[in-house]
């Protein structure tokens, strides 16, 4: 079975060697680089990989033109992020998987390190991740364009090794992030036609600390734990506080057709 990696790239020059070095177990390594103006690509190129350039549209689109751009020269496919890593042993769990027949994908676990700390608590463990998929039996949901979806002809199957990702160095990135998954998240909610109501800012967060900090055991991880519950509750109530701002636009275009 021919198994190519592909990582997609936007300015990783920081992880991207690193990265390639733990791919050296696939028959061929892309570097899929979305017009980075770092040195991404030349050190791809040093490291021994393959680097295609796309103009990016969204991760989901982004990953559908990798898979294209391999049909003739890989079987399977493992996409791999440039701040991922994968061990020795998810590597040979990864050989060994492709060989099983009827399975069109497989989803991988990741131990998350964020704010450098290892983070199992609070929904980060096990972040399954269906990235290792089968050529022509496999695709992206367009219209998930941020936490991509994959659509699998064929059954899924689990592995129980896991990425190394290295998520959220610090927590000025971890801003930065939550600013763009949350507005695109009021925006589909106000694609499925929902308003927030007054108490909607007040009871979403609240439900959304106890689910991280409660039920996904955010406890376990201590302070760091507590931390991240209550970023996450705050982006909650930002993404509702987005949603009800796109809702005063559109209702004040309408009232001056």
């Amino acid at each position: 079975m021919r198994l190519t990696a592909i990582i997609l790239t936007y300015n990783e020059q920081q992880h991207v060697t690193d990265c390639i070095e733990t791919l050296r177990f696939a028959n061929q390594i892309i570097v899929f680089d979305s017009g980075s103006r770092d040195r991404t690509a030349e050190l791809a190129t040093i490291a021994g990989a393959q680097v295609i350039e796309h103009p990016f549209e969204n991760y989901a689109a982004q990953r559908n033109a990798a898979l294209e751009a391999v049909r003739d020269t890989a079987d399977w496919v493992l996409f791999v992020d440039a701040d991922e890593r994968v061990p020795r042993a998810l590597a040979a769990e990864v050989r060994q998987s492709i060989s099983y027949p009827g399975y069109a994908g497989f989803r991988i676990p990741r131990d998350n390190y964020i704010f450098g700390k290892l983070t199992r608590g609070a929904g980060w463990y096990p972040d399954y991740q269906t990235r290792l998929l089968k050529v022509g039996a496999a695709y992206f949901d367009p219209s998930r364009q941020v936490h991509e979806v994959a659509i699998l002809d064929g059954k899924e199957g689990t592995l129980k090794n896991a990425f190394i990702h290295y998520n959220y160095r610090d927590p000025a990135q971890f801003r930065e992030k939550q600013r763009r998954y949350v507005a695109y998240d009021a925006r589909i909610l106000m694609e499925q036609g929902i308003r927030p109501k007054r108490h909607t800012y007040l009871l979403q967060p609240l439900r959304h600390f106890w689910w991280r900090f409660v039920t996904l055991k955010g406890y376990t991880d201590g302070l760091h734990g507590l931390r991240l519950s209550l970023l996450m509750a705050w982006y909650e109530f930002r993404k509702y506080w987005i949603l009800r701002g796109l809702w005063q636009e559109q209702d004040f275009v309408e009232s001056e057709r």
